[in-house]
């Protein structure tokens, strides 16, 4: 899963080193670039009410359903903005991680049944601005929303990884090609 609107930024070199090593390493790669799809984001009022609608009701969001359920692992390669995903990718969580997708919540149950158990495997790749500390102190909600609350839909015994490069905005060439180094060695492990 890839979230950046400029196609020749370093997001996309970080793309590109996460889809060649995987590749590389025999992985099989759908990668979806959801600014190149034209993704919408916008989850509308008549969304939200058919919210708990099954999936077949949606076909808007059939293909990236299909592309989750068949999924073994997911890698998420984006900046952090405002502590959080890009507001491209956040949408694509309102709409594609739905009942019937990502979770059920059956009549009478107290709480969600995943339904992405075929996930053994979570990555994360970003970019923050800030530094590591200032994230920290934010409480870093953007990490929070992948590693707790969507492997909480995944497999129970699912790992997780986060590859992060805090201090983008004043780091030099010499540090983002170290960081798609450590991107490389840290994915070949997946």
């Amino acid at each position: 899963m890839f979230a950046h609107p400029v196609p020749d930024s370093f997001g996309a070199s970080l793309r590109d080193t996460v889809v060649g090593t995987l590749e590389g390493a025999g992985h099989e790669v759908d990668l979806a670039d959801l600014y190149a799809l034209d993704f919408d984001p916008v989850l509308s009022g008549q969304a939200l009410v058919h919210h708990r609608d099954g999936p077949e009701t949606k076909p808007g969001i059939a293909e990236q359903a299909a592309s989750l359920r068949a999924a073994e692992a997911l890698v998420f390669v984006y900046p952090t903005w405002w502590g959080s995903q890009p507001a491209m990718l956040k949408g694509w969580f309102d709409r594609i991680l739905v009942e019937g997708v990502a979770y059920t919540f059956p009549e009478g149950a107290k709480r969600v049944q995943p339904l992405l158990r075929g996930v053994r495997r979570l990555a994360v790749v970003t970019t923050h601005g800030s530094s590591k500390w200032v994230n920290t102190l934010q409480g870093e909600p953007g990490k929070r929303v992948i590693l707790r609350g969507l492997r909480s839909l995944c497999h129970p015994l699912a790992r997780s990884r986060w590859i992060a490069m805090y201090g983008m905005d004043t780091a030099t060439d010499a540090d983002r090609q170290a960081f798609l180094r450590r991107v490389q060695r840290r994915l070949a492990e997946l």
